[in-house]
């Protein structure tokens, strides 16, 4: 700082005043970068009754649910499932959205041997054609190879028995731990479509891909890729998870999920994987690439110390909706829509109804009200995938300029 003064010192007010028009300029533009908006360019979806975001639409606009009963290809229900809610090794719950054939996948589609396919969590297999959807429908299928791209997977732990041969150890291959683990999952979509920017996987439970998007759009505005193919994936191969949320007393014995209702009783598990193509809106209006949604802003926190591990905290939750705001430049009364998280349950959905009217109903205009929802209903909880199917639902919205 002293020498910075010393430097000034001997300036006169001509040049003084031209220093002062270039910090100024440098300080708008670092502003304006960090808080550049960020073009969707193209999205794809997997979707419980719907295998791609034209089907997905069709289900919202129709109202209807994709839960029913847990299919045999997961697990024998019957062996699992009892009415007493408190009986240990069991659930309540047999109800879940789940997605059809997920044991179709063509590897040499993808370079892949069938060998190296068959330890591939599904998981991995349904991101990569997810991901290869969101690719073509942004036109962008011969042309991404080499690019700085970087790529934000939502995912969490392989319940894919099939690739390390569990209670098989004599079966495990060279293919059985890339084809489990979830750093892979993120790996491959770069491997495969030779993508070299930033490999993201990110595991923070229900928030993963939602937090997977904030990193992405971070990552954008600090420079550090060109484009950014963010997803999330979630699929229910085993009933241990289950059994464990019918314990926490999570899920719906009635099996619906009821957002926000005086009827929800829990909810439902859901599989499935949703991507989205990510550039600074600055690039994609240069470049003429057509522009899906609009992101301005973007905040992650944590809830801190509070009444549980588990347990909602309603003021981390002001805080983090708060910072969005401001990153986006918003005022709360401009917000006419909010897609909530709405899991049905009394606790989760009784906080975050206060947090939201703390934050965007107490100072609210009369006569503008603001519309809540949340897509849990159609398609029950997708967990880790969750927070791509509530975005591709506002897109749809804003697409269709319906709500």
């Amino acid at each position: 700082m002293a020498d910075f003064l010393d430097r000034i010192s001997g300036l006169d007010k001509r040049q003084l005043v031209l220093l002062a028009n270039r910090l100024k300029t440098n300080l708008e533009s670092e502003c304006a970068r960090q808080h550049a908006p960020i073009a969707i360019t193209s999205m794809a979806c997997r979707f419980p009754k719907a295998r791609d975001v034209d089907e997905f639409w069709q289900l919202l606009q129709s109202g209807s649910h994709a839960t029913g009963v847990v299919p045999e290809s997961r697990w024998k229900i019957g062996e699992f499932f009892d009415s007493d809610v408190g009986k240990p090794g069991k659930m309540y719950c047999d109800h879940g959205a789940f997605l059809d054939d997920i044991d179709q996948f063509d590897p040499a589609f993808f370079g892949i041997s069938p060998q190296e396919a068959r330890r591939m969590d599904p998981q991995q297999r349904l991101l990569l054609e997810t991901a290869w959807q969101a690719i073509e429908n942004g036109g962008l299928a011969d042309r991404i190879g080499g690019s700085r791209t970087g790529v934000f997977v939502g995912i969490s732990q392989s319940t894919y028995a099939g690739g390390m041969s569990v209670g098989r150890p004599d079966e495990i291959d060279v293919y059985s731990g890339a084809g489990n683990m979830c750093s892979t999952a993120a790996g491959r979509i770069s491997h495969i479509f030779g993508l070299r920017g930033p490999c993201i996987p990110v595991d923070t439970a229900c928030s993963s891909s939602l937090v997977a998007l904030h990193l992405a759009i971070q990552s954008l505005r600090h420079n550090e890729c060109e484009m950014a193919l963010v997803a999330g994936v979630n699929l229910t191969l085993a009933p241990e998870l289950s059994v464990y949320f019918c314990r926490l007393g999570l899920l719906s014995p009635t099996g619906r999920c009821r957002s926000f209702s005086a009827d929800a009783d829990g909810y439902v598990r859901g599989e499935g994987c949703g991507a989205v193509l990510l550039r600074r809106l600055s690039d994609a209006q240069k470049d003429h690439a057509p522009i899906v949604a609009v992101i301005r802003g973007s905040a992650v926190n944590h809830d801190g110390r509070g009444s549980g591990l588990t347990i909602p905290n309603g003021k981390a939750q002001v805080e983090v909706i708060q910072s969005a705001l401001a990153d986006a430049s918003l005022d709360p009364n401009e917000i006419d829509f909010l897609e909530g998280q709405g899991t049905a349950t009394a606790l989760g959905d009784s906080i975050e109804l206060q947090s939201i009217c703390s934050t965007y109903v107490k100072q609210r205009q009369s006569g503008s009200p603001l519309l809540l929802g949340s897509v849990k209903s159609n398609i029950g909880h997708l967990e880790t995938a969750s927070g791509m199917a509530s975005l591709i639902k506002c897109c749809l919205c804003l697409q269709h300029k319906t709500l």
